[in-house]
């Protein structure tokens, strides 16, 4: 019986994927893998605003994006705490291609600093607020060289969360736009994909961006640009 609840949950999760996807696979035969992959590395690179001021910064050359956000994102994908410069500066490499030409600074950043006594750069700990920062893809197109995906931006704020001892009691989660205003308020029992039905529907309220996605000879996806 476990087996077989097992298998329909499975299930479900792919049906409920392809769902959200198939509005977007578009004249270009977008494939739903392709959308998954392309959800996965904004997903990589999408950080926090109350750390970085923006999840995902505008900016037209990869080179040209802010330093705390480029090396947040670093952070966030690192497996160790405590890092030669070569192995940060080759994760940056990494995530954004050969194509990154900025150096991790030698001194260290704001949430990586360097340990002299160690020889090493330590990555630190942050706070963040009870607000998820978000996105869903709203369109994607192929171009020459990569991708042009659209996305719109919006908060999940959970505050109503803290405190809650039992964790099947139901509370309100506020869905903002990036201003902080409070858009819509689901339940969290509603299902996953709620947040993403309120957010299509006042669409006009909300953030969106295009994201330019440049592909290598290995399939690898990078980030070229961000506008609005």
């Amino acid at each position: 019986m476990k087996k077989l609840l097992a298998i329909i949950c499975i299930l479900l999760v792919i049906f409920i994927g392809t769902f959200i996807y198939k509005n977007n696979i578009n004249q270009n035969n977008i494939t739903v893998s392709e959308v998954q992959k392309i959800e996965d590395y904004i997903s990589q690179i999408y950080m926090w605003q109350e750390i970085t001021e923006e999840a995902l910064p505008k900016f037209d050359n990869i080179n040209n994006a802010p330093d705390l956000w480029v090396w947040e994102v670093v952070k966030k994908n690192l497996e160790n705490y405590e890092l030669s410069y070569d192995e940060i500066q080759e994760k940056a490499i990494e995530i954004f291609g050969n194509d990154f030409t900025k150096q991790f600074p030698k001194e260290g950043s704001e949430y990586i600093y360097y340990n002299e006594d160690l020889d090493k750069y330590i990555t630190t700990g942050i706070g963040l607020d009870t607000q998820d920062d978000m996105f869903y893809i709203k369109e994607i197109n192929k171009t020459k060289d990569g991708y042009e995906v659209e996305i719109v931006e919006y908060l999940e704020d959970y505050e109503n969360a803290m405190g809650l001892e039992d964790e099947t009691e139901v509370y309100d989660i506020y869905i903002k736009n990036l201003n902080q205003e409070t858009v819509a308020t689901i339940k969290s029992n509603e299902s996953e994909t709620r947040a993403i039905e309120v957010v299509k529907e006042n669409i006009d309220k909300f953030t969106t961006k295009k994201v330019k996605i440049i592909k290598d000879k290995e399939e690898k996806l990078f980030v070229e640009s961000v506008e609005q």
